[in-house]
């Protein structure tokens, strides 16, 4: 296994450290302040249209997709790098660079299981960062950890098929730029093989019978990550039959094959937060005086800053074997080690920004860091995609059949 960066992908990674440094961090208290003089905590700030010129104009744009007749087409262990340096600006740099969940799960969806007209009237304007879209999966009747519980029905009429059920936390929704749903229901509820009942439809925002009933927040926070999670009801609305994608029952398949890449990201990303954490934390610790001496000195603070530094280095060895083995031996031949930084990276990023909030004071929960957004949104990791004690249960299963 060889982690060093190939030509391109230092490359890339020069690039985009600079729009970092020069367009990014600059733009993060202008979307705050632009943000709060919108008439909707939704409505995107300028800056973010800015920025998304911007990295499209420098070549820095879909670099999350592989397929490179729609992407960038670097491979998973390429784009590793580029996606923790976007996790340093979680609010504003994945977007930036069009490369924010829940639109790039979508787009590998209809990529890769989307039909030409799909493609045509869908994933073309999301690859163009013209239109957002959403994932609804989660409902807050059963426990969406086991998809097979999922209670919303997909049934055909004729051309049509009609979609009654309600989903929560789905991601995007509350974007005013999200114009389709990717809904996954049960098309065969009585069926005999349990994974083979789903199948997933798109439904666009605008069909009659859609509502986004609320806002759920994340402790607290609107997050602005991935454009706000909604409660969505689904209220017979119809959609033509074309718009299924694949096939019927292939729904749980064509979420797994969605997953599985968006769990990979997501630990990307929570290694930027985590470094970005750190560095305030040495920030912090060498300007602040406490008790005679600056916090850098205290035993206790220098113990904090070291172990976050070798969680982080181990964190990213074990993300990017998970990467080289998803490009060499498929998401599959990968299984354990997804599962594996699935579990692992939220719970030490928690821990880590934790210590920085804690270094930080008051300060550190208030909203003149970033630290207590965050925290939050690493803490929310632990639960999505499945959460921490459903991969533990399959990791540990699949230890224990070596010994039954």
């Amino acid at each position: 296994m060889d982690f060093a960066f190939d030509a391109r992908t230092q490359e890339l990674r020069e690039r985009l450290l600079a729009f970092m440094d020069a367009h990014v961090y600059p733009a993060e208290a202008v979307a705050a302040e632009q943000r709060a003089a919108l008439g909707s905590p939704w409505e995107t700030p300028a800056v973010v249209g800015e920025l998304k010129a911007e990295a499209r104009r420098q070549g820095l744009w879909n670099l999350f997709l592989p397929d490179a007749e729609h992407g960038a087409g670097l491979t998973n262990l390429q784009y590793a790098p580029l996606a923790e340096i976007t996790g340093r600006s979680p609010q504003l740099a994945p977007t930036a660079l069009n490369c924010a969940a829940p639109d790039t799960g979508n787009m590998e969806v209809l990529a890769q299981f989307g039909s030409e007209a799909q493609q045509k009237q869908w994933l073309e304007p999301l690859l163009a960062g013209e239109i957002r879209s959403a994932f609804a999966m989660t409902e807050p009747e059963v426990a969406s950890s086991d998809a097979t519980n999922i209670t919303t029905h997909i049934e055909r009429d004729g051309d049509e098929y009609v979609v009654t059920g309600k989903k929560f936390y789905i991601s995007g929704a509350m974007n005013p730029d999200c114009k389709i749903f990717i809904v996954m229901g049960k098309t065969d509820p009585d069926g005999s093989d349990i994974r083979r009942q789903q199948s997933m439809v798109l439904v666009p925002r605008d069909t009659p019978g859609v509502e986004v009933r609320r806002a759920m927040t994340v402790y607290g926070f609107e997050d602005h990550w991935h454009g706000g999670h909604a409660e969505v009801v689904f209220d017979h609305a119809r959609v033509p039959a074309a718009n299924l994608i694949g096939e019927e029952g292939g729904g749980f398949g064509i979420a797994q094959a969605r997953l599985g890449p968006g769990r990979i990201h997501h630990c990307m990303r929570l290694i930027g937060m985590a470094e970005r954490a750190i560095e305030l934390m040495c920030k912090r610790a060498v300007a602040r005086t406490a008790f005679g001496k600056p916090l850098a000195q205290q035993g206790v603070v220098q113990e904090w800053i070291a172990d976050a530094r070798v969680a982080v280095e181990q964190l990213r060895l074990l993300v990017l074997k998970t990467a080289w083995l998803m490009d060499t031996v498929g998401n599959r031949g990968a299984h354990t080690e997804i599962q594996s930084i699935k579990i692992a990276t939220p719970r030490t990023v928690v821990d880590i920004i934790d210590k920085a909030v804690q270094l930080h004071g008051a300060g550190g929960v208030s909203q003149d860091y970033p630290l207590a957004e965050l925290w939050a949104g690493a803490r929310t990791l632990r639960l999505a995609d499945g959460p921490d004690e459903v991969h533990q249960r399959s990791l540990a299963r699949r230890e224990l059949k070596q010994y039954l």
